[in-house]
């Protein structure tokens, strides 16, 4: 499954961020905010300034796909360019603030900006890159090896351990690998109890080399 962060190369480089700026508003949200609901008929486009939001769909019963996350730089509701309702819905991990571009002010930025114009493209297809290998996880493999997967991808050494970025609950990482909270748990507590991960201020340590299999 791919990485859900965001890629250094989806993030906006300085020059586009300060072309965009007289497009568009500042907005701040705080955090567990909604910006984007699935279903909307909103067509702006949304570039993180500061803190984290995540993309994530969301069945009738209340569980949740997380799909993305996305920091400074990154920018989310470009899809929204073909007409269609919104596909996703957006929430504020953290408080945050965002550049908000109306749809109309976005299309007169890409006619003058071919720069914007080729990112978005590139932002795209390592989209479709990712959420391909993510419904391939999904489908193709375990609860415990999309477990090992996204630890793996998330964190970063650390000494003589890895780290996650991030600090993520058990019910994150059920949303992020689509499985519910109670499987990710009995993953977990195996992992903790044969020694191979264990926390460290909030955030979960990969000890030693996780096992391809369990």
């Amino acid at each position: 499954m791919g990485s859900l962060d965001q890629d250094a190369g989806e993030r906006l480089p300085q020059p586009l961020l300060d072309a965009i700026a007289p497009y568009g508003v500042v907005r701040a949200f705080p955090a567990q905010a909604i910006l984007i609901n699935e279903g909307d008929a909103t067509d702006s486009l949304y570039v993180v300034l500061s803190g984290r939001v995540k993309v994530y769909a969301s069945s009738e019963d209340g569980r949740e796909l997380v799909l993305s996350e996305y920091g400074p730089g990154g920018y989310f509701g470009e899809l929204s360019l073909d007409g269609e309702r919104r596909s996703a819905s957006i929430k504020a991990i953290e408080a945050c603030t965002c550049r908000v571009v109306q749809g109309a002010e976005l299309r007169r930025f890409l006619e003058s900006h071919a720069d914007f114009a080729m990112h978005l493209n590139r932002k795209l297809i390592r989209m479709v890159r990712r959420l391909t290998e993510q419904l391939s996880s999904i489908a193709l493999q375990d609860v415990y090896g999309r477990v090992v997967r996204l630890l793996n991808e998330l964190s970063e050494p650390v000494g003589e351990e890895r780290v996650l970025r991030h600090k993520l609950t058990q019910q994150d990482i059920a949303d992020r690998i689509g499985c519910s909270r109670e499987m990710v748990n009995r993953v977990m507590k195996e992992l903790t109890a044969g020694g191979y991960v264990a926390h460290r201020d909030g955030r979960i340590a990969i000890l030693r080399k996780l096992p391809v299999a369990w």
